[in-house]
């Protein structure tokens, strides 16, 4: 039996008048939909320290990952960027930093604590792992009993912050999974909802129609400008004859598309019909603009661009896919939904969302993103993802050179 989401196609309007969910407040005012305690290493040589305090304490989440040693100039900007923005996104109720250097640890402590969030930082120089491991473990225990305590409470549906990635996108994802989306951001953009799209490389071909799309014509040339700066800075240096070793993917070829332009036209569907982006943000920045929709220069690789949105503070993610991208985050609840029914019937524990009734004319699209509104309201409310119920929990940070 199928484990997804399917819609009928008298599913009415009636859910667009969703107005509230069940959150965490937190300490600076943002609203979180879960309620971590993390051990975040500050560096690769601190994952097994912050993995056995993990081990240890039950309700402890470990985010272990490959970086944070020798890094240098806008590099380890982004690294600090992403590092102490996980730690501060409203999903975190508390955090513990382990890292081997006291001052590299001291700096991602006094970044989280600007939230007011409990956070509390070791290091592994002049102590060892074992002492380490035991102070953090009892540090993460205090913190797990104090996070359980901590109750939901109904918050206005304009303090929720949704980020937007598709992956292994085919024909179906433009014509069905992707407006979806898009729909839902018409809807809730207006009622003061954060929102952000990103995969700078996927607009390659359609970067003219995406400038066309901003707020002004400052923020239309500060995109141009990104994007220019990616495809000379990341893809003419770097790739083959062209970007087809990677762009499109194999999976994006099996599924009908067979150019980057056809790829870009459908990403841009993920930002509707009605809203334009107000600015473009840097990797792992936090908007300052206030509510509405923003761009990201961001990885298309789907674990990198989700990590770089939920440390720019975004609480719920939504993951239109074609053959089935499998992604989660440790943090952020990535809700997936498709339009391929194959992929709905083959890869059922994957989909939250099946709006395949979409290209059966079966579920008008507004019928769709209504749809779509409601998972997320019910999975802010914390109904467990398809991704978190199969234990997805990729944690990859974008690294943007060689070390020291």
């Amino acid at each position: 039996m199928s484990m997804s989401t399917t819609l009928k196609p008298n599913v009415g309007s009636a859910m667009t008048t969703v107005e509230t969910f069940w959150g965490y407040r937190r300490e600076n005012g943002r609203v979180g939909v879960r309620n971590h305690v993390v051990i975040l290493p500050v560096d690769d040589i601190s994952n097994a320290a912050a993995e056995a305090v993990a081990n240890n304490i039950k309700g402890a989440l470990a985010l272990p990952h490959a970086y944070g040693r020798l890094q240098f100039g806008e590099d380890l900007d982004l690294f600090f960027r992403t590092i102490i923005g996980i730690g501060a996104n409203p999903n975190v109720a508390a955090c513990v930093v382990i890292g081997i250097e006291p001052g590299w640890t001291k700096k991602v402590v006094d970044g989280i604590a600007k939230t007011g969030k409990p956070v509390a930082g070791f290091s592994i120089e002049q102590n060892g792992d074992i002492a380490t491991i035991a102070a953090a473990s009892r540090q993460a225990k205090d913190y797990v009993h104090w996070a359980s305590e901590q109750a939901r409470e109904e918050c206005s549906i304009s303090e929720l912050w949704i980020s937007t990635k598709c992956g292994e996108s085919d024909t179906t994802s433009g014509c069905g999974a992707n407006p979806t989306v898009g729909n839902m951001y018409d809807k809730l953009i207006p009622k003061g909802v954060y929102g952000v799209f990103g995969e700078t490389s996927e607009l390659t071909g359609a970067e003219h129609l995406c400038q066309a799309r901003a707020a002004t014509a400052e923020v239309g040339e500060k995109f141009l400008a990104t994007f220019q700066a990616y495809q000379d800075e990341v893809i003419e240096p770097h790739k083959t004859s062209d970007l087809s070793d990677s762009q499109p993917t194999k999976g994006n070829i099996e599924g009908g598309l067979s150019t980057i332009e056809e790829k870009a036209f459908g990403n841009l569907e993920k930002i509707g019909r009605k809203v334009s982006y107000i600015d473009v943000l840097g990797p792992a920045e936090a908007p300052m603009k206030g509510p509405g929709m923003y761009f990201m220069d961001s990885s298309s690789a789907a674990a990198e661009c989700v990590t770089l949105m939920a440390a720019g503070g975004f609480a719920v993610h939504t993951f239109p896919t074609g053959q089935g991208n499998i992604v989660g985050h440790p943090i952020v609840p990535v809700i997936k939904l498709s339009a391929n029914p194959r992929t709905v019937r083959t890869m059922s524990e994957h989909i939250d969302l099946d709006v395949s009734g979409v290209l059966r004319r079966e579920l008008t699209m507004d019928q769709a993103g209504d749809a779509l509104i409601d998972m997320v309201a019910r999975t802010a409310n914390g109904r467990v993802t398809s991704a978190e119920a199969l234990g997805h929990r990729e944690f990859i940070i974008t690294k943007l050179y060689r070390s020291a």
